[in-house]
């Protein structure tokens, strides 16, 4: 059984920085892709960032682009997301996916955690 548990969320000031961490279980952590997504109240969820098996190859949203930094460590099957400078429009609950396949051009997001809520206060 697959499981994906976000933590390191909380409540920040703009200017702040926040690392959010995902540890998974229940698969090979280095043969998959991996991704950060947020969705805002009242919004659509959107693609925060994403990183290959390998952590070599990355991409990273226009309007994070800068200030957030997708990392992994697959020794501790962990992802990151290093966020600075935060804005209170980053605002979201931020979620963690792994991905279908070694690359994220080449699967979907597949299994999900639960969530890591991030407010930052303006």
């Amino acid at each position: 059984q697959v499981q994906v548990v976000e933590s390191g969320g909380g409540l920040v000031q703009a200017g702040g920085s926040l690392r959010l961490s995902c540890i998974t279980s229940g698969l090979t952590f280095d043969n998959y892709a991996m991704g950060w997504f947020r969705q805002a109240p009242g919004k659509e969820r959107e693609g925060v960032s994403y990183i290959s098996w390998g952590g070599e190859t990355t991409y990273t949203a226009d309007s994070v682009k800068g200030r957030f930094t997708i990392s992994r460590d697959n020794a501790k099957n962990t992802l990151y997301l290093q966020m600075n400078s935060l804005k209170p429009e980053d605002t979201a609950m931020y979620y963690c996916a792994t991905y279908s396949g070694r690359y994220y051009w080449e699967g979907i997001p597949n299994y999900w955690g639960q969530g890591t809520q991030v407010t930052v206060s303006s």
